[in-house]
């Protein structure tokens, strides 16, 4: 049985015949499950800036409703699928703590859309991510990242106040094949945004 290291390092390169990059950013509170969505669905072991938490995080990131954590994303999560024989998917997984959103500019110069991971139990946590979003003008999807039973799509879209022609999914970012509907629906919506005869 192979693990899951040679497994990864097993996966497919990048094309010689790969010209279109498209770059996609996973944004969201801290905790939501941005990282363990970058590393379900990315063909390639993705690059993580995870870092262990320690005592001088205390009083300054709040994990008191995600306790089973013990790490954080300093900069940000890199992942890769391949769409076609030309064209290649960059994933973004941004750092959810407020004393890294400095980085989320930068993350997001090039962006083509982006996907809001939204945990239930703290949907006032997906706020601030929606808010730059529509800042920056850019299109996004909303992925509820089920951790336990709560609200419904319908609830949660009011309770975000998102314009109707956001889209919404429920998703597990443990899960590859959730993930990668979560980025079909973002493509999706993307193309109908860019479609002729269609405002962005």
């Amino acid at each position: 049985m192979h693990s899951t290291t040679s497994s990864l390092a097993a996966r497919t390169p990048l094309s010689a015949t790969a010209v279109d990059a498209l770059k996609i950013v996973i944004v969201g509170g801290f905790g939501v499950g941005k990282t363990t969505m970058v590393g379900s669905v990315s063909e390639i072991r993705p690059l993580s800036t995870e870092e262990v938490m320690t005592e001088a995080s205390v009083g300054i990131d709040d994990a008191s409703r995600v306790r089973a954590k013990t790490t954080t994303t300093v900069a940000f999560d890199f992942g890769r699928i391949t769409l076609n024989a030309s064209k290649v998917l960059y994933l973004f997984g941004a750092p959810g703590q407020q004393r890294f959103w400095f980085v989320w500019d930068q993350l997001f110069a090039g962006s083509l859309g982006a996907v809001v991971l939204v945990d239930t139990r703290r949907l006032e946590d997906s706020w601030y991510s929606i808010d730059r979003l529509e800042h920056h003008r850019m299109p996004f999807v909303v992925a509820v990242n089920r951790f336990a039973d709560g609200p419904g799509l319908d609830e949660v879209r009011d309770a975000l106040a998102l314009s109707p022609e956001v889209p919404i999914v429920d998703c597990d970012a443990r899960l590859r094949h959730s993930c990668k509907h979560v980025l079909i629906t973002l493509v999706e919506h993307l193309a109908k945004m860019y479609e002729p005869g269609s405002t962005p």
